[in-house]
């Protein structure tokens, strides 16, 4: 890891309840309302929104996306890669560039999993601190699965009195159980939270361990079966969820979006077409059983897959499939959101914001 000396280190963005203050308005202009900002570093994908509140939400106007495997080799050893480093900053200056451009005024930055695991991982962001600008915070498990369970509980069907709420990422897959109704759309959905897990698997963890490139359903089956292992304490905790009226499953993740994208044979991703999507348990099992039949070669050649997911998109139907078993439904929402989402949510709730007139 390449040191910065103190004079070549760039201006921070300061993050959380502290203004950003990343550009002087410029005379004449028209003031535009807040900018808020939300960047999410997992395992496998580097994924920024930056975001003005609406009357009652708020309205995307950038955002960033990019594979970097950070966590890649995490399987076999405990450390960070220079190459997975390296790789993962420069999108993370390419997020603050972007930042900067938009005059975000408030931002919450967060690190997952790979940093968690990591022994490097400290060493990891202080890098980031001196050499981007930013200060990254290394969440816990639980407060990553409520921020999914934030960032897209306004998918749950209202009539339902339990909901399965589960967002598989790269090195690991945060599960909830949302019991009761939902009362009233504004009201903060954590509140619903009966029971929770964070299970130590994800799309990267689980290829490594198995393979991901070319997966026998020999090879799949002993994929689902680790995760069954893992999901065991979560699924018996939770096991009244599916006996309630309008019970279902929802989900958020690239596993579930690209499930649903074989679903609709889109030619090419459409995000609009894909969240909120309601599948049948059977649409399900026929996209997953489409994807087993599939080689390397003919996943990476799915413009919904691309070669960067190629070898990891089995490996994410696997954990979802065992989700599936532990919690049979006849329907499942794919939600094209999480924690970004959920970042942004409760930084515009704590602040406030859809409670003022001038929002509009």
């Amino acid at each position: 890891m390449r040191d910065e000396t103190a004079a070549a280190a760039p201006s921070r963005i300061q993050t959380g309840a502290v203004p950003l203050q990343t550009q002087a308005p410029v005379p004449g202009r028209e003031r535009r309302r807040a900018a808020y900002a939300a960047l999410d570093l997992g395992t496998n994908n580097c994924r920024l929104l930056v975001a003005e509140p609406t009357f009652s939400g708020f309205r995307v106007i950038d955002a960033f996306s990019r594979i970097v495997r950070l966590g890649e080799g995490l399987g076999t050893s405990d450390r960070l890669s220079e190459a997975a480093i390296e790789r993962t900053v420069e999108a993370l200056r390419i997020c603050r560039a972007k930042m900067q451009a938009r005059g975000v005024q408030r931002a919450k930055i967060i690190a997952t999993e790979a940093c968690r695991l990591a022994v490097n991982g400290a060493a990891f962001v202080e890098h980031v601190r001196r050499g981007v600008g930013l200060d990254l915070e290394i969440v816990d498990r639980q407060t990553e699965a409520y921020l999914a369970v934030t960032g897209c509980a306004a998918l749950a069907d209202p009539l339902a009195e339990s909901v399965i709420i589960f967002d598989i990422g790269g090195g690991s897959t945060e599960i909830a159980w949302l019991d009761g109704a939902a009362a009233n759309p504004s009201t903060d959905p954590t509140l619903r939270i009966r029971a929770w897990d964070s299970l130590p698997v994800g799309v990267v963890t689980l290829a490594e361990r198995h393979g991901g490139a070319e997966v026998t359903r020999r090879m799949f089956e002993g994929m689902v079966e680790e995760v069954a292992e893992k999901l065991s304490a979560f699924a018996l905790r939770a096991a009244p969820a599916a006996t309630a009226p309008h019970f279902h499953l929802l989900g958020t993740s690239g596993t579930v979006t690209t499930i649903a994208a074989m679903h609709l044979r889109l030619a090419r991703y459409e995000r609009r077409r894909v969240d909120g999507l309601w599948m049948s348990d059977d649409a399900v099992s026929t996209a997953i059983d489409d994807l087993l039949d599939t080689r390397l070669e003919q996943r990476a050649d799915n413009p919904c897959i691309g070669r960067d997911r190629a070898d990891l998109v089995l490996a994410g139907c696997a954990i979802l499939e065992a989700i599936r078993r532990a919690f049979p439904s006849e329907r499942l929402r794919i939600a094209d959101r999480g924690l970004r989402e959920g970042l942004l949510m409760n930084m515009m709730r704590e602040d406030g914001v859809w409670n003022r007139k001038a929002v509009r």
